[in-house]
């Protein structure tokens, strides 16, 4: 079985009577079914991703049970979905089934063949794929009008970073350290600072700064990608704080920064705690390809760094190939999401962002949506009006908020669901 295909195949194998031998139904959800050999299928597959990962599992009841209330769960929102009106367009499934025929280095036409031999056809596979896209597009509609954020949880977020403001700046800074041994010759510090002069100049020509960090740097952070963590300006080195005074967020140090321990390469990844009305804005791209579960996740992001090193290496571009593979609704612009403030992002997107200097290209990033690829095209400083500094609160707020209103969405469906549990057959 495909692994891509594995997980959408076995989230809607539900409706279909059991035919495998020693097959049976374990429940009835609504008007679906989890049958015991799909729930095997999925707990061999999540036994496998432990035993390659060295991740330790729970035992095998409570591992069972946790495996079967997510099926069920599956099933809840997939019947909902069903009947909350929304479709998904044709196009939407062509792009999403290239997409997995390309994951797995086959045509469309020889993964068409690979799912026959598998038991399933293409048009189910295909209904499979578009209750999986539906399922995502109801969940987040569905979610965010649940959120509500007022003007006195505004109120109170903005007095909360005017007083973070009042105390001092936060920053999380990411270095290159190139070190220099004490008392080093001449010669010596002049090898030492042309290493970090050749560290400078890959970033200067748009290679990611976490990745040269973790090639040059001499730092204990270095697998990292350098980052140091946010912290208060006070508990920096002066000469971090100062060498970065004048830097946006998302730049580098202008030159390699000297200091007893060698020559610092310092990026400011993010700094909290100034002017909330004075922001560095973004405008970057992306290309997004959606992912049912971890496994397909890991091989939804294998996909895309074979994708990033073709751009990387000037075989093809980046926003050639968004339109192509993206299953984002930016993927006829190439993927360009346009200028955006902090707080735009869900926060594992926007941390990669920042991460990148103009030109970088990030290592796959996974997020609620999927998996990414981000490319940052250019940065600015802006003064934002009042009243987008509020939707800016607005907007953090919200995103903090998803995932316990999701869970408690998830656990209303649930409870309004017919679910029957049924026991082995005698």
């Amino acid at each position: 079985m495909l692994l891509a295909c594995s997980s959408v195949q076995a989230q809607t194998a539900g409706g279909r009577a059991a035919s495998r031998p020693g097959d049976f139904i374990v429940a009835v959800v609504n008007t679906e079914l989890v049958t015991a050999v799909e729930l095997q299928q999925r707990l061999d597959r999540i036994k496998a991703d432990a035993r390659r990962d060295n991740t330790r599992l729970p035992d095998d009841d409570s591992l069972r049970q946790q495996v079967l209330d997510a099926l069920i769960d599956e099933r809840v929102q997939i019947t909902h979905a069903r009947e909350s009106g929304q479709r998904v367009d044709d196009g939407d499934i062509d792009r999403a089934i290239a997409n997995i025929a390309a994951q797995n280095q086959l045509t469309v036409l020889q993964l068409r063949d690979r799912l026959r031999a598998d038991g399933m056809d293409l048009p189910r596979f295909r209904s499979n794929l578009r209750d999986q896209i539906l399922v995502e597009r109801v969940r987040e509609r569905e979610v965010n009008q649940r959120i509500r954020i007022t003007d006195a949880d505004i109120d109170q977020a903005l007095a909360a970073r005017q007083a973070q403001a009042a105390v001092g700046d936060e920053l999380n800074l990411a270095q290159i350290l190139v070190t220099v041994p004490e008392g080093a010759a001449a010669d010596v510090v002049a090898q030492r600072q042309a290493r970090a002069e050749q560290a400078l100049a890959r970033l200067r020509a748009g290679e990611d700064f976490s990745k040269v960090a973790r090639e040059l740097s001499e730092d204990a952070n270095r697998e990292a990608g350098g980052e140091l963590g946010m912290r208060p300006a006070d508990r920096l080195p002066d000469l971090f704080v100062s060498a970065t005074k004048g830097v946006a967020v998302g730049q580098i140090t202008p030159q390699p920064v000297r200091s007893a321990a060698g020559f610092h390469i310092l990026k400011v990844i993010d700094r909290q705690g100034d002017d909330p009305y004075k922001v560095t804005q973004t405008r970057a791209r992306h290309i997004l390809m959606r992912a049912a579960d971890a496994a397909q996740a890991a091989q939804v992001a294998r996909r895309l760094e074979t994708l990033r090193a073709q751009i990387e290496r000037g075989e093809r571009k980046f926003d050639d190939v968004a339109r192509e593979v993206s299953e984002d609704g930016s993927a006829a612009g190439g993927g360009d999401l346009g200028w955006a403030s902090p707080g735009n992002f869900v926060p594992e997107f926007e941390e990669a962002m920042n991460r990148l200097s103009p030109g970088g290209i990030s290592p796959p990033v996974g997020s609620r949506f999927g998996v990414h690829l981000i490319q940052v095209l250019e940065r600015r400083s802006a003064t934002l009006d009042p009243k987008e500094v509020r939707e800016q609160a607005r907007a953090r707020l919200r995103e903090s908020k998803f995932e316990s209103t999701y869970l408690e969405w998830a656990k209303e469906l649930r409870l309004r669901a017919y679910v029957e549990m049924r026991e082995p057959p005698v």
